[in-house]
């Protein structure tokens, strides 16, 4: 009983799907044709080095306290150890926090890419929309985001539509 209820819900969903156009659109190929998405990676990639520098430059300076440490300690009072071990614990703290407010979870780098992708990624889906609309397609996949298109007919792919609508080759 149970089959003949699965068996009855596909064939309706089936049905429901062959009477709707369904299209795909490769959007990692469409945004590496846009100047303004190869920009906004640039800039992100230029941030990022700028940032890890930062950081390596926080950690070669508890390397270096460090090495200091390891020379002098043999001459310091154990007052003076605690100071110099507490001064170098502050600076890793320091690297470590930099790093997690630039690259964590909802750091700096995250919130870059939001703010540069947002824009050109709306764009792109305006377009999408809009040349479905047009061409009277009821759903479209994104070959490139893993939507499993496994083949598609040339003539329900929507790339080259949608990226005469955003004006580019």
């Amino acid at each position: 009983m149970k089959t003949l209820h699965i068996l009855g819900l596909s064939c309706i969903i089936l049905s429901s799907l062959s009477a709707q156009k369904v299209g795909f659109v490769d959007t990692q190929s469409l945004l590496d044709r846009m100047p303004e998405y190869k920009a906004a990676e640039q800039e992100i990639e230029r941030i990022t080095q700028q940032w890890q520098k930062e950081i390596d430059d926080m950690y070669a300076k508890v390397e270096r306290l460090f090495q200091q440490y390891r020379e002098q300690e043999p001459l310091m009072s154990p007052e003076m150890k605690r100071r110099k071990q507490e001064e170098i614990e502050a600076e890793e703290r320091k690297a470590r926090e930099l790093q997690r407010k630039r690259f964590g979870p909802n750091g700096d780098l995250f919130k870059q890419r939001e703010e540069r992708m947002k824009p050109i990624l709306d764009r792109l889906q305006q377009a999408i929309q809009s040349t479905a609309q047009e061409k009277k397609f009821a759903i479209v996949l994104d070959r490139s985001a893993g939507g499993i298109v496994l083949y598609g007919e040339p003539a329900y792919d929507l790339t080259d539509a949608v990226a005469a609508k955003l004006g580019i080759r």
